[in-house]
């Protein structure tokens, strides 16, 4: 056990010893185990967006071990995935990497202003698989948010009593919220706090961008200077907007993009004073020893 990661376990002095063990789990596990940085493999493509968008790109990616492997070859904290994927090599890869299973999902077959996910697993399924968190996915934004917010409540409720913490992505989606909306800088320190708000361990959110959305937020900006000119100065205002730093903030890397760009996004992140990052389409859509450098190479940069 590190100092640092000592210090970011005391953030969280409240929840009981089986959620800080699990948080342990993640943080001192993989290549950047102990420096309270954090690379995650998320593969929940595949129910989002379907199997050929997902994996025809890197045939392997439809064996569920494919991602296993890459994740723990890889040395990252820890592999993220629906039911089906996490069942498919509990067994086989037990106790080899921390496993996040995600309790909710979208499919892309059906199209709407308001998207909210189905509750597809349960606390229950994830303590049966010895996994070491669960993830949830909430559309502040959506007209069904509400629902969401309640749904979680109760599964976080659930896992804190049995040791889980909660990773949350919060993705800023629906209603009135246009496109450039929801990845701006505004949108984004509010949906990581939000996020906060509602006990999450971990928020996931997208980088954002210099856009500001709400016009009540864009008085406060100006007449506060506050910096969002760069992304490094962007992703510090999200961080400060989560508890000041005193929770864990991780940043998808989305679609995928060239390495040079990729790397150029992940430096500024990690300047910014990001806890690391959550990487899926980019690195399971390569070939296998690709994937491997790619990652080892974003390890390298939080690392740094």
């Amino acid at each position: 056990m590190t100092p640092r990661v000592r210090e970011i376990l005391g953030w969280y002095a409240s929840s009981n010893p089986g959620v800080l063990t699990n948080l342990a789990r993640m943080l001192n596990h993989g290549s950047l185990g102990g420096t309270g940085k954090m690379v995650i493999l998320p593969v929940d493509q595949g129910f989002e967006h379907g199997p050929a968008r997902s994996f025809a790109k890197n045939a392997p990616g439809y064996d569920p071990h494919y991602h296993y492997r890459l994740g723990i070859e890889a040395g990252c904290n820890a592999y993220a995935a629906p039911l089906g994927f996490i069942e498919a090599g509990a067994v086989e890869f037990a106790g080899d990497i921390p496993l996040i299973l995600k309790l909710n999902n979208s499919d892309s077959l059906v199209e709407g202003d308001d998207p909210c996910p189905a509750v597809t697993a349960s606390v229950d399924d994830a303590l049966r698989l010895g996994c070491a968190a669960i993830g949830f996915t909430i559309y502040p934004a959506s007209g069904m948010r509400n629902e969401m917010l309640e749904q979680i409540r109760e599964l976080s409720e659930e896992a804190r009593a049995v040791g889980l913490p909660t990773v949350i992505w919060s993705y800023p989606r629906g209603g009135t919220l246009t496109k450039a909306g929801e990845t701006a800088i505004d949108v984004v320190a509010y949906a990581a706090h939000m996020a906060c708000q509602l006990g999450a361990h971990i928020v996931k959110v997208k980088p954002p961008t210099a856009h500001i959305e709400q016009d009540a937020a864009r008085k406060v900006y100006e007449a506060q200077k506050i910096p969002v000119a760069t992304l490094a100065e962007r992703i510090a205002h999200v961080v400060q907007s989560s508890f000041n730093g005193r929770r864990i903030v991780i940043f998808s890397g989305g679609e995928a993009k060239g390495d040079d760009a990729f790397y150029s996004e992940i430096r500024e992140i990690h300047k910014g004073g990001a806890f690391g990052s959550i990487i899926g389409r980019n690195s399971f859509q390569r070939p296998h020893d690709d994937a491997i450098r790619f990652l080892t190479n974003v390890m390298d940069i939080y690392r740094s």
